[in-house]
């Protein structure tokens, strides 16, 4: 089978299940302040799970493109990448255990065709001191369908496998909550055990990657090479309580499990490198390159970066994060740009991103048709970035190792400001920089990472004050013009966005705004053009609101108060440590954009605004358009 089979297959055979098959969402996500990417197929489920209709149905599948920033320093050895697809299927209180645990029995052996015997399981092994049973029905089910002489093994993380296919673990890796462990969730938060799935490649890769694993006890979470999870079922099942856990009314399903582990373990390839899915992007930069993947162990390292940076720097570039210093774009610049240096190490001294990523676009181009469209776009961002960093990469080398000749290669003389000014002169990250070090044989403990990276910390936060209290200066809390008439103008988008929040639904974000004298422009996150109805109801609503002459009052306060508020904003590292909070209403009362509540709207932001609501005049939209995909366009002015 093809890549492209296995994902067919997966969807095809939940289809055939009676479930409705979804698109990807973005790698950016639409309604979650609360992380900068799509880290799984459960994350844009979340709501659904959490007892939300989904408008298809109680049986949904997908295959969702994942990009999980955390494991950039994890890529290079044989499994792990930062970018990958996520086949999942979810039951919303419609089946449960039995259906789920044979369906992908079934899914595996049958459809994919994997060896039973290559097969492992893992079960929650309960918390007595919490009252939360063991899985023991989880278990059961797949020591039915394994045959009744499977054994069941608790603690082989401790004693070994003992000749075990199905072993107990604890919470922390076989039970899923949005809080993480049962001690952790809040009353009223569902969750549940899972039960997860393994493919052996063979004793004798016990020792493939670590070797530290010789005088240890092996066993399928052990994380020595051997083993390889390529699916896990939530079951959510339990719902915290004042007193303990109770089961819950509606128990769902959550299956995800990754594409390129299913390839790997079909192709019985311990190094997801080697597999099909990949040959493209490999017979790419082995032509570029002149070398063999696998041919000489000092070059895998730097192939397997390449690899897995451009593809996803592709997929997130297609979905919108372009390169830049903030935000998402600052990881598709981080993932271009050691690329590049990977790229240098293989010996590729010319531009060979462009080439790169049309293999990746031309991979996945039948899956995802919006690379195929969008990929002048693409290319065109890899030119550009791989041409930045390249007029700086020769000339910031030969710095980097003068100044390590300059200290006699003690890193402990490497001072924050030093490391900051080459980040600034260069384009070399922090995380590049240590890289660098590593790459001419300097000995660097954790306990010197961590110094030389609060020192750059200390000089990139002043850094970043000073261009703060300069934009404070010219921008005046973002507003540009501080006339009285874009002043109101200002104060209507709270007003308008707590309103699309409440006309079209929660998913609704602010995607950017432009004020001048004559009108105001509010770019938000949305699917499809506003009905004529809802137009006119968001008209109504900010006026009646405007008419109610609510007071705006301001707050500063933590980000975290702010978020306890309920304030709309994008949590992360957009805000400093305090922030300015504007109140529409009653500053005490939750925000409800109904003009018969006594709090319309709470939004951060830095100001200026009127300070009565009446002052704003009538509101009228003039215009509603697409921008792009998935982002829609108001244009109103005040009559």
């Amino acid at each position: 089978m093809s890549p492209v089979d296995y994902r067919k297959k997966f969807l095809d055979f939940f289809a055939s299940k009676g479930h409705t098959i979804l698109p990807s969402a973005s790698l950016i996500p639409e309604n979650d302040p609360t992380t900068l990417f799509t880290g799984s197929g459960m994350q844009p489920m979340v709501p659904f799970l959490l007892g939300q209709k989904h408008p298809a149905g109680v049986r949904l599948a997908d295959s969702q493109k994942c990009f999980r920033s955390g494991d950039i320093d994890e890529v290079g050895d044989n499994r792990h990448t930062t970018f990958f697809e996520m086949l999942g299927n979810w039951s919303l209180g419609d089946y449960f255990k039995e259906e789920q645990i044979a369906w992908m029995w079934e899914f595996l052996t049958g459809e994919v065709g994997l060896p039973p015997e290559r097969l492992y399981f893992t079960c929650f092994r309960g918390n007595e001191a919490l009252g939360i049973p063991r899985d023991e029905e989880s278990a059961k089910l797949w020591q039915k369908l394994l045959g009744s002489d499977a054994k069941i093994v608790d603690f082989s993380d401790r004693d070994g496998m003992q000749g075990g296919r199905i072993f107990y673990y604890d919470e922390k890796k076989n039970w899923w909550s949005r809080s993480g462990v049962p001690s952790n969730m809040p009353v009223g938060e569902p969750g549940g055990p899972d039960t997860e799935m393994f493919y052996d490649f063979g004793a004798e890769l016990q020792l493939h990657e670590k070797s530290v694993w010789a005088s240890q006890s092996c066993h399928v979470n052990c994380d020595c090479g051997r083993f390889s999870e390529i699916g896990n079922n939530v079951f959510m099942q339990y719902v915290k309580t004042d007193t303990g856990f109770e089961q819950l009314p509606q128990k769902n399903v959550d299956f995800g499990g990754g594409l390129e582990r299913l390839v790997a373990a079909r192709e019985n390839s311990s190094d997801i490198f080697t597999t099909e899915l990949f040959q493209k992007l490999r017979e790419a930069i082995e032509q570029l390159c002149g070398k063999k993947y696998g041919a000489a162990v000092e070059n895998t390292y730097a192939f397997r970066v390449v690899i897995d940076h451009m593809r996803a720097a592709t997929f997130l570039i297609a979905d919108g994060a372009l390169p830049s210093n903030k935000d998402q774009g600052y990881f598709t610049r981080r993932l271009i740009r050691r690329a590049v240096r990977m790229g240098h190490k293989l010996g590729i001294t010319q531009n060979f991103a462009d080439a790169v990523s049309r293999a990746v676009i031309t991979a996945y181009a039948d899956a995802y048709p919006d690379l195929k469209s969008r990929e002048e776009l693409i290319v065109a961002e890899f030119v550009k970035e791989e041409n930045k960093f390249r007029v700086t990469l020769d000339k910031g080398l030969k710095v980097f190792e003068k100044q390590l000749e300059e200290i006699s290669a003690d890193v402990s003389k490497m001072s924050g400001q030093w490391l900051f000014d080459f980040y600034q002169n260069f384009g070399f990250p922090f995380e590049l920089i240590i890289e660098e070090l590593q790459m001419k044989g300097a000995t660097i403990t954790e306990e010197q990472i961590g110094k030389m990276s609060t020192d750059f910390s200390v000089v990139f936060e002043a850094h970043k004050n000073l261009s703060r209290a300069g934009a404070a200066q010219k921008f005046k809390g973002g507003l540009g013009d501080t006339s009285d008439i874009s002043v109101r103008y200002h104060t209507a988008t709270h007003l308008l966005h707590a309103t699309l929040k409440k006309v079209l639904g929660e998913h609704v974000q602010q995607k950017g705004s432009n004020i001048t004298p004559e009108r105001m422009r509010f770019d938000f996150s949305h699917n499809e053009k506003m009905t004529p109805e809802q137009i006119t109801e968001t008209e109504n609503i900010i006026n009646a609101a405007i008419q109610k002459d609510y007071q705006v009052s301001c707050e500063e306060m933590s980000v975290e108060q702010a978020r306890e508020k309920k304030a709309i904003g994008l949590f992360g590292d957009t805000y400093g440590d305090q922030v300015k909070v504007y109140t529409v209403g009653d500053v005490n009362s939750p925000a409800n954009a109904d003009p018969t509540a006594s709090t319309f709207s709470r939004e951060i932001c830095g100001g200026p605004h009127v300070e009565h609501t009446a002052l704003i005049g009538h509101i009228k939209i003039i215009k509603e358009e697409a921008v792009s995909a998935g982002v829609r366009r108001i244009k109103a002015i005040i009559e």
